[in-house]
């Protein structure tokens, strides 16, 4: 499962609605280091003010306050605002790291700071909460005051200001950081074990092309990585019996259905679409070109490419019109492998793979061993990389 760093301090509410929620992740079997910094001793060492709600003007302010009680009820936490908040909390953060036990001890000073108002630079209190959840408080204030555990303390706010830290909660997932509790979202697709989908087209389908439109978006929502393959799809058509160009032998009222269906889909997915007057167009150079770049601009190739034939109505099989494409996509030095033998075989080996494997149309992709055909089971296959997530 996932491992992600968890920056807090008492003082902060959300810290605390996010220290409650990060329990279902914990119990989902995700890593999570919880790691206490002194607020305070970040913003000074960023440049800003001690307390930044100082700098709220009266309605930002009361707006701040509706927030909170929102998001804390969002999540289905109570809350009971301290007297006198916002208080120091160096006392606590140094026992925390003292106690042996950072994560209970956290959510207990946690628990006496926002759910019963007390005051966490009281040794007593301090003390009185880590007892509690069968810690040593007495050892722990000691220990607290020691000069080797006020270092470690300056030692890890400054470690988080240097990894770009500014603010808490912060969370981070390798070099990724979110901040704040409404990015808890953004933290769970995060760690999420990477997914992989792959993606067969060939630039001769509009469907084909609807479905390109949809596939990034759908990847980057559901932290999954395209595998593109492109192939031959009237060799596909060939090898399974399925005539060259099936639009052809449609009965007349299906293909004016067809006609009608695809732009309320470009419609739905807020895509420019219209049918070529190259139809049925031989692509056999642009899935070369496409197998010959480089993976870095291989996705807005693909894009331009489908993009060309299906919205500017140009020839991508004309060579002037892929060098002009490649061009505006750092691929022109593909071009000139389109001739080579191992290209030539790699658009064979995919089409032979796809055959192999049981696809019979495009778009289709293809996760985890389960087949989606169609840009109108898109959804479907999104539902499916979703699930990870429970």
């Amino acid at each position: 499962m996932g491992a992600l760093d968890f920056y807090f301090d008492f003082v902060c509410p959300y810290a605390y609605v996010a220290s409650k929620t990060l329990e279902g992740l914990e119990r989902a079997g995700h890593t999570v280091t919880w790691c206490p910094i002194l607020l305070g001793g970040v913003f000074r060492a960023i440049g800003g003010p001690d307390d930044p709600n100082q700098t709220k003007g009266p309605a930002k302010a009361r707006y701040g306050s509706l927030d909170l009680e929102r998001t804390a009820r969002d999540h289905g936490v109570s809350l009971c605002r301290p007297a006198g908040h916002p208080r120091r909390t160096v006392l606590a953060l140094r026992a925390t790291l003292a106690s042996g036990n950072v994560v209970v001890a956290a959510r207990a000073l946690f628990a006496a700071y926002w759910q019963e108002g007390l005051d966490l630079e009281d040794p007593k209190v301090v003390a009185s909460s880590l007892d509690g959840v069968g810690l040593d408080g007495a050892a722990a204030i000691a220990a607290a005051e020691t000069e080797a555990i006020k270092q470690l303390l300056r030692q890890r706010t400054e470690q988080a200001v240097a990894r770009g830290i500014f603010g808490v909660p912060t969370f981070a997932v390798g070099a990724e950081l979110y901040w704040g509790v409404d990015r808890l979202d953004h933290v769970k697709a995060a760690l999420l074990p990477q997914a992989y989908l792959s993606f067969y087209f060939d630039y001769s389908s509009p469907y084909a092309y609807l479905g390109a439109t949809q596939v990034r978006a759908l990847a980057a929502r559901t932290r999954a990585t395209i595998d593109y393959q492109p192939i031959l799809l009237g060799g596909l058509f060939r090898s399974i019996g399925t005539p060259n160009v099936p639009l052809f032998e449609m009965p007349e009222a299906k293909r004016n259905y067809l006609a009608q269906e695809l732009p309320r889909f470009a419609e739905r997915f807020g895509v420019p679409f219209r049918f070529t007057s190259h139809f049925p167009m031989n692509t056999v150079k642009a899935l070369r070109l496409t197998l010959a770049a480089d993976n870095k601009v291989k996705p807005a190739l693909i894009e331009a490419l489908f993009r060309a034939l299906w919205v500017e109505d140009r020839d991508i099989s004309n060579l002037a019109e892929l060098a002009a494409i490649a061009k505006s996509c750092d691929a022109i030095e593909a071009l000139a492998r389109i001739e080579e033998p191992d290209i030539k075989a790699a658009l064979h080996t995919s089409t032979s793979a796809a055959i192999d494997y049981g696809i019979f149309g495009v778009p289709s992709l293809v996760i985890e061993g389960q087949l989606y055909w169609g840009q109108d089971r898109l959804a479907q296959a999104e539902a499916a990389l979703m699930a990870r997530r429970s």
